[in-house]
C-alpha cells in the first residue's frame, strides 16, 4: 500500500512548504533536539497535560506523547479544507433542526427513517424544542485524513462533546517556547485565540433578552479523561468550571451556587454526555447532572452547547448520509468526500464485509476513542473470528470501511526519525457566525504501521502549522 507523505513527495524530494524546516533540522545538532524533546516532556508533566486511559492497570493518567516535527499545511490547501468543513457542519446543524421538527429529509426519503428515529442517540424529548439560532452543534471536531493521492476525506463527525483543542493550543505554545527561530522562518497562522472565539460563540447563543450572559463549563469531574481540557478552557475563557452539584434549577431557571449566593447561568458548555445531564429525564442514577435541566432548556431559560440530541448526527450509522444532507439542505455538492462505507444492517453489505474482514476496518456505530473496532489487516485470526460473531449477531451495530492508506509524516521515535500515520481534527465553531482557527489537533500513531491515532490507544500529537499566504 502506498502512503502520501506530508513532508516528502513520491521521489523522496522535500515538499516546498517543508524545505525551510528540513534545512533547520539538518543544521541542528542531534543533542539539541534530544534536549528539547526531554524539555517538552518535562514541561507537559509539570503542567499536567495528561489523558486518562480507562482500564489500564498501571494507572489512569498518562502523558500524551508530543512530537516536535510539525505537520505543515499550505494556505491554499487549508482554505479548501476549511470551506468543506464549514459546509459540512452547516448541513449537520440543518439536519438536526429538521429531525427534531418537520423531518422533511425523512419524509422525502432521502435518508431512511429507521436508522434515525430508532437510534439510541435520537432524543425524542427534544422534538419540537426551539434552540437559539437553530444551532445544535456549537462545537464540532471533524476528523479528516489524507489518502494515497493526497486528497482529504472526512473520517468522523464529532458533535457530542469533542475534545482535543487544549492539546492543539498547548502544542503550539510548546513549539514557540522550544524553537522560536522556526517561527522567524515561517509565517504560521495563530491558534491561541480559540478560547476567545469559543466564548464569543457561546455568548452569541444565549437565551433571548440576555445582554450580558453568564457562561459556565459543566464537567463530569476530575476522573473524566479530558478533565485537563475542561479546566484549561474554563480558565482561558474566564468562566466558572462547575459540576452538576454546583448547579440547581428553580422556576425553570438554572442557578450556580456561589459564595455570594445563587447566580443565574445562561449558557452551559457541557462536557457531559446526554445520558447523565438530567436524572429526571435520562439516567435516574446519574450523580453528575442537574435535576430539572431539560425543563429549563425547553423553557428557553438556558442554552446548552452542544444541544441535547446532537449525537444522532455524528453516529457512525448516520455518517454515510452526510453528503446527501449537503445536497438536500444546501443544494450543493460536498466539497469533502466521505470514506466509502458498508452499512452492515444491509444484507448485501453484510455479506461483502463478512467475506472481506481481513481487508476492512469495522467500527461499532456507537463506538469512540478507537474502541470497538477491528483493523482487519493488523488483526489476528482470533480477532477476526470474534468480529465475525459480533457482526452475525448484531449487524446493525456496525459499519465497515476500506483500510485507508493514511498519510504519514516523519516523526521522532526510539530508533530516530521514521514515518508515522496521522489524522487531523479541526474545530468548527457555530454561533451567529462560523469560526475556525487555522489548524487543529494532529494525532499521530506512534506504533509502526499502526493506523489507530487515538490518544486512548497510545497515539501522540503534533503541532499543526497553517501557513500564511505567500
Amino acid at each position: 500500500m502506498n502512503f502520501y507523505n506530508e513532508m516528502h513527495d513520491a521521489d523522496g524530494r522535500v515538499r516546498s512548504h517543508y524545505r525551510s524546516y528540513e534545512d533547520w533540522l539538518n543544521a541542528t545538532a542531534p543533542e539539541r533536539i534530544a534536549s528539547k524533546r526531554a524539555e517538552a516532556d518535562l514541561a507537559f508533566r509539570r503542567v499536567g497535560i495528561t489523558f486518562a486511559v480507562y482500564g489500564e492497570e498501571a494507572g489512569t493518567e498518562r502523558l500524551i506523547p508530543f512530537d516536535i516535527i510539525p505537520r505543515i499545511i499550505p494556505a491554499t490547501e487549508w482554505e479548501s479544507l476549511a470551506a468543506g468543513l464549514r459546509q459540512r457542519v452547516r448541513a449537520l446543524n440543518l439536519f438536526l433542526w429538521d429531525v427534531y421538527h418537520g423531518q422533511e429529509i425523512l419524509r422525502a426519503k432521502r435518508i431512511p427513517a429507521e436508522p434515525v428515529l430508532k437510534n439510541s442517540q435520537y432524543r425524542p424529548e427534544m422534538q419540537g424544542v426551539d434552540v437559539p439560532g437553530r444551532i445544535y452543534a456549537h462545537i464540532a471536531g471533524v476528523d479528516v485524513v489524507r489518502a494515497e493521492a493526497g486528497e482529504f476525506y472526512v473520517l468522523e463527525d464529532n458533535l457530542r462533546v469533542p475534545s482535543g483543542v487544549s492539546y492543539m493550543i498547548e502544542d503550539r505554545k510548546m513549539m514557540m517556547r522550544l524553537f522560536p527561530e522556526l517561527f522567524a522562518r515561517y509565517q504560521v497562522r495563530p491558534v491561541q485565540h480559540y478560547p476567545d472565539l469559543l466564548l464569543e460563540n457561546l455568548r452569541a447563543v444565549a437565551p433571548a433578552g440576555i445582554e450580558n450572559p453568564t457562561c459556565a463549563l459543566l464537567t463530569p469531574g476530575v476522573y473524566n479523561s479530558a478533565y485537563f481540557e475542561h479546566t484549561f478552557l474554563a480558565q482561558q475563557m474566564g468562566i466558572e468550571l462547575v459540576e452538576g452539584r454546583d448547579l440547581f434549577v428553580r422556576d425553570e431557571t438554572v442557578f450556580m451556587r456561589t459564595t455570594q449566593g445563587p447566580r443565574r447561568v445562561d449558557v452551559i458548555y457541557r462536557r457531559l454526555d446526554d445520558d447523565f445531564l438530567d436524572p429526571e429525564v435520562f439516567r435516574a442514577d446519574s450523580m453528575l447532572g442537574v435535576p430539572g435541566l431539560l425543563r429549563a432548556y425547553k423553557a428557553g431559560r438556558v442554552t446548552l452547547a452542544n444541544a441535547i440530541g446532537t449525537g444522532i448526527a455524528d453516529d457512525k450509522s448516520i455518517y454515510p448520509y452526510v453528503p446527501e444532507m449537503i445536497r438536500f439542505y444546501l443544494g450543493e455538492e460536498p466539497i469533502l468526500n466521505n470514506v466509502p462505507t458498508y452499512m452492515c444492517r444491509e444484507p448485501k453489505d453484510l455479506a461483502y464485509v463478512l467475506a472481506h474482514l481481513a481487508e476492512l476496518v469495522v467500527k461499532e456505530v456507537h463506538g469512540a476513542g478507537g474502541y470497538g473496532m477491528l483493523v482487519g489487516p493488523a488483526a489476528s485470526k482470533a480477532e477476526i473470528g470474534h468480529f465475525r460473531a459480533l457482526l452475525t449477531a448484531n449487524p446493525a451495530g456496525y459499519i465497515a470501511q476500506p483500510t485507508l492508506a493514511l498519510s504519514s509524516c516523519p516523526t521522532f521515535v526510539d530508533k530516530g526519525i521514521a514515518p508515522r500515520h496521522l489524522d487531523l481534527r479541526p474545530f468548527v465553531l457555530s454561533g451567529r457566525e462560523t469560526h475556525m482557527v487555522p489548524g487543529g489537533l494532529t494525532r499521530v500513531a506512534l506504533t509502526e504501521s499502526s493506523l489507530v491515532v487515538n490518544s486512548s490507544q497510545g497515539g501522540g500529537t503534533k503541532d499543526t502549522w497553517v501557513l500564511e499566504e505567500e
